[in-house]
Parts: C-alpha cells; structure tokens; sequence
C-alpha cells in the first residue's frame, strides 16, 4: 500500500501494488489502461493555474499532464484509458468551496481530452478514503466518518477595554 498525498501523483504495473490517499475538497483521478495492466492515481489540490504558468503537482492542470503521460510512456494506450474521480467535498461550510471547483476542472479536463469517466463519487460533506490498484482500475473508496467535533462557528473580533488610547 503506498500512500499518494496532495501534489503526488503514481502510476504502478505491479500486481501486489496498491494506491491509498483521503480526499477532501480536493480530487483524486484514478486512470489505467486495464488491458496493458498499468494505472495511476494523482492528488490535485488546486484546479489550476493559468495565470502563473505553475508547473506545480497541486494544480490539477499539472497533475493530469504528468499522470496521463507517465502512463502513455510506460505503455498505457491513450485510446484505452478509463478514468475514476472521486473527492471535491465542502467540508467547511465557512470557507470557499475549492471543491466544486476542483470538480468542475476534472470533469472538463476529462471531457476535453476524450477520456471515458467509468465511475466518479464527487462533491458532498465528507472526506473520502480511497484505495485504488492500479493493475485493474479496482477502487475501494470509504466515506470517512465525521467527528464529534462541536459546530463550527464564526470568529467574531471583540474590540478589547483598554485604559489607553490610540492615536
């Protein structure tokens, strides 16, 4: 079992190997080309960066570039690639939702290069587990249960009493 975390991504051809990572907002794609008997998983971030030129893993925009062509050069045929999504869950309703966005990328990136979406569990409130082998395509993915944490609220600034004034 080896672990992918955010900005990683793996491709593996070995039968005993298999893929594990927990998504939040962000999403995982699972890609493999079950006839050739290789595949591999990414954990992206970030949808992506346009602005910047960032060649950086966390940006999905990177992280299906380098999965997808680690796969065609060990010798995964494009045209046989099927791809799983999973992840893009708001898991804090106080803060942006990179979920939704992260999903939208992968969807669109997907589509946009001809790729087959064979099973996708996206969006939600919780984080997911996923294992993943490559060989195959077989995923497992659990849906991580939620804490006892108390609710979540909203900080508020209270101005402090002061005997000094500010000027």
């Amino acid at each position: 079992m080896i672990t992918v975390v955010q900005g990683e991504y793996r491709i593996s051809r070995e039968p005993d190997v298999a893929f594990t990572t927990i998504l939040g907002s962000c999403v995982a794609a699972c890609i493999c080309d079950p006839g050739a008997g290789i595949g591999g998983l990414n954990h992206f971030l970030l949808p992506g960066d346009d602005r910047s030129g960032s060649v950086e893993l966390k940006y999905g925009s990177m992280a299906m570039e380098l999965l997808i062509n680690a796969l065609l050069k060990e010798g995964a045929r494009r045209q046989a690639l099927e791809v799983k999504l999973f992840g893009g869950a708001r898991i804090s309703a106080h803060l942006s939702d990179i979920g939704s966005k992260n999903i939208a990328f992968a969807r669109d990136y997907v589509r946009r290069e001809g790729f087959p979406v064979v099973s996708e569990s996206l969006g939600g409130t919780q984080a997911r587990r996923l294992h993943f082998t490559p060989v195959t395509g077989h995923v497992r993915m659990m849906l991580v249960a939620r804490t006892q944490a108390p609710a979540e609220t909203l900080a508020t600034a209270r101005r402090p009493k002061s005997d000094v004034e500010l000027f």
